[in-house]
Order: C-alpha cells, then structure tokens, then sequence
C-alpha cells in the first residue's frame, strides 16, 4: 500500500472517528432514557409556509444499530437528507407520518394541526413507543411519558430522524403539488412565503392548497 492510500484512509478513518463522536454526544437524551425499550423521536415540517399541508414525523431507531450523520434537516443537503431518508426507512424499529392539510390548518390554528399530524404519526407506528422525545412541545392528548426538547432536532438523533423523515416527506408533497398548481414554484419554496411566491399569489391569487388564514395580508 502506497503512502498515498495509507493517508487517504487515515483520514477516512479520523472522519468516522469524528462523526461516531458527533453521534453519540447526540445520544445523550437516548442514554439518559435507554431504560424505555422503544423511544421515539417526534419533529414536523411545514408550520410556516402560506401553503400546503404540515407533516409530523415520529421515528423509532434502532439502540444497536445507529445511523450515522442525523443532524437537524435544515443542516443537511437535500442530497444528504434524502440519503438519510432513505437510510431511516430501512433500518427503523418503526416510522410514523402524519399530515394535516390547509383546511384543517385553517379551521383550528396551525398549532393545533401539528399536534393533530404528531398524534396521526404516533398512531401509525407498528409499535407502542414507551417515551416520546419531542421537538420543543408537549403533545395534547397522548398519555405516552413525554420528553420536550428545545432544538431537540440538534440534541437528539431521534428527533433528528423524524425532522428528516417530515421534511423529505413534505418537500416530495409540494413537488407534487408544483406540477398540479404551476405559477407559484411550490418545488423550489416549499410554499414558503418568498418575493416571488407572494408577487405570484398576488397576480395569479390563491390555490386551494394555500392556507387562507396565511394569506390574509397578501389577497384581498
């Protein structure tokens, strides 16, 4: 083996070594609890944008197995989450999505409809979770021991998980939504309130995946 294979893979190694340190201080909610057999991470996409549905996501990983690179979605590249999506799907104890969309978002506040998606995704798991560790909220009527973490979706690999698995689901709904309902580029802002989506909104007005209660200031 040459000089410059034996560097190569001792930097490949020292990466590893970096990120299998990454991923453990990441666990220190997952240790603190490793006494649950099933914990789950819960996080959602979508509570800001003017349209669209949000999608809660609620994971259940592996103690055994760790999957590496999990971070907050909005850290990773869409290269990189789709990877990771693809990575959780795979090797997940369990994984739960809900999605409530811009009608009922409308009809009981967008803080209500993400707690409505998080308990659709809990009662999609094909398991029973023993805790839940939260992105920064308590969830109203689920009696499953919670745990809220403020940016839990950076301390925990769980929660990490699910804001993965809730935002490539999303992002993949409003590519979809982009073909049906041209004009207003939902593949590339999400349906976030951007200059052009809102110039758009303005000159074309609104669709029915718009959230009416969003919109307001934008459309008379």
């Amino acid at each position: 083996m040459g000089k410059r294979e034996e560097e190569r893979l001792r930097k490949q190694q020292e990466r590893l070594e970096t990120e299998l340190a990454r991923t453990k201080a990441m666990s220190v909610y997952e240790e603190e609890y490793q006494r649950f057999e099933y914990i789950c991470g819960i996080d959602e996409a979508g509570r800001g944008p003017l349209a669209g549905p949000v999608v809660a996501g609620a994971v259940i990983l592996q103690k055994e197995n760790p999957i590496l690179y999990l971070n907050d979605s909005k850290k990773l590249s869409k290269k990189k989450r789709e990877a990771l999506y693809a990575e959780i799907m795979e090797q997940a104890v369990s994984v739960g999505i809900g999605v409530v969309g811009p009608e009922r978002i409308d009809e009981i506040n967008i803080l209500q409809a993400t707690y409505e998606a998080m308990r659709q995704a809990v009662a999609k798991l094909t398991v029973t979770p023993d805790i839940l560790l939260n992105d920064a909220v308590t969830i109203p009527g689920i009696e499953i021991f919670q745990v809220p973490i403020i940016k839990g979706d950076a301390k925990s690999v769980s929660i990490a998980a699910a804001s993965i698995v809730a935002k490539v689901t999303r992002d993949r709904m409003m590519a979809d939504y982009d073909k049906i309902y041209p004009g207003y580029d939902f593949a590339g802002n999400k349906g976030y309130g951007t200059k052009a989506h809102i110039a758009s909104l303005k000159e074309i007005g609104p669709c029915s995946i718009h959230r009416t209660s969003f919109i307001k200031k934008f459309v008379s």
